[in-house]
């Protein structure tokens, strides 16, 4: 029986991992390993090389909890939902149980679509154009971040913000009707959502989107829905950056993004930006360097809307990585962000 979660030592997948491959012995693990990619492999070998002494205790954790996961899946499998919950409870305890459930549902959801993730989004975008907006919705709830912000990039206009409406409002999709669309879109038949409700889309889903989409569709997409639907288009801003948000910014937030920004694209970038903006930014470089900016500026002549809006991405991506690397904080439904 596995030890109560909260007694367990928090450690990454993939040490979990290497640790089962140590505690199977090299016969057993030999055998594991063909059944991986050449990446898999790669990782997996490098984490047991690296593996740190663990103590008795820490490695039955590991392999009990592996077990359970096992044991989970395989009765999933056979007997359903209500079948699997019965069985892990009886063996494993209520807590446990529902822990359990929960991974392996969340892992086996991710499968189905498993086609769409490895398509490159040009053909995806050959497959869909013809589809109903809904289905065009529905399987880039399924796709990668970046795919789906290509693909939307390239749809017509009106269609680009009636997609990304219904991507937002997506609900609970029963397994039936996930595998009908799946089949329907793909010959070999790549998996069966094995769980009662499949979560998809939603408004964190299409932040996420807009946060990989060009300038230029996100300036529009914003436009049209704060008309149609300014609640949903407050929701999905607060999830995420945009170049206006520069404004909430506090000045010790501004001057580290502007260390990380080139002295070019910040000229482009303040070539097409509001007064306010260009004087926030402005205001937080040295005078020397806000003379050249100003000088560069001047010699700026008929700069293409996509060059600004470029270098104005470019500027939002740099302050999202500061965000990621914890180098600043950004607080988000309006409030000032923080340096770490």
């Amino acid at each position: 029986m596995a030890r109560a979660a909260n007694s367990k030592k928090s450690l990454p997948s993939v040490t979990k991992a290497a640790a089962v491959v140590v505690a199977l012995g090299s016969a057993q693990a030999s055998e594991v390993y063909k059944h991986l990619s050449e990446d898999e492999i790669e990782r997996l070998t490098i984490e047991v090389a690296r593996l740190s002494r663990l103590t008795p205790d820490e490695m039955q954790d590991i392999v009990d909890d592996f077990y359970g996961l096992c044991t989970t899946q395989k009765v999933i499998s056979e007997g359903g939902i209500l079948y699997a919950k019965n069985v892990l409870e009886k063996a494993f305890g209520a807590q446990q149980a529902t822990s359990y459930m929960d991974r392996v549902s969340k892992a086996m959801q991710t499968r189905s679509f498993e086609f769409v993730r490895k398509a490159n989004y040009k053909n995806l975008m050959m497959m869909l154009q013809s589809e109903h907006p809904q289905t065009i919705a529905f399987v880039l709830s399924y796709a990668a971040a970046d795919q789906a912000a290509k693909i939307i990039s390239e749809l017509p206009k009106k269609l680009q913000l009636d997609v990304i409406r219904r991507i937002a409002t997506l609900e609970s999709v029963s397994p039936d009707i996930v595998s009908i669309v799946e089949q329907a879109l793909e010959k070999r038949f790549s998996a069966v959502v094995s769980v009662d409700m499949t979560e998809i889309g939603g408004v964190n889903y299409v932040a996420d989107i807009m946060n990989h989409i060009d300038r230029t569709t996100e300036k529009y997409v914003f436009d049209e829905l704060s008309k149609s639907d300014p609640a949903l288009s407050d929701d999905i801003r607060k999830l995420m950056f945009v170049y206006e948000d520069i404004l909430t910014l506090d000045d010790a937030t501004i001057q580290t993004v502007l260390r990380s920004v080139d002295a070019q694209d910040l000229a482009v970038a303040i070539k097409g930006s509001s007064e306010e903006i260009k004087e926030l930014l402005l205001s937080n470089i040295s005078s020397r360097a806000r003379e050249n900016i100003l000088s560069d500026i001047e010699y700026l002549r008929n700069v293409r809307m996509r060059d600004v809006e470029r270098a104005q991405q470019k500027i939002v991506e740099t302050i999202r990585a500061l965000e990621e690397s914890g180098e600043i904080v950004l607080s988000r439904g309006g409030e000032d962000a923080i340096i770490d």
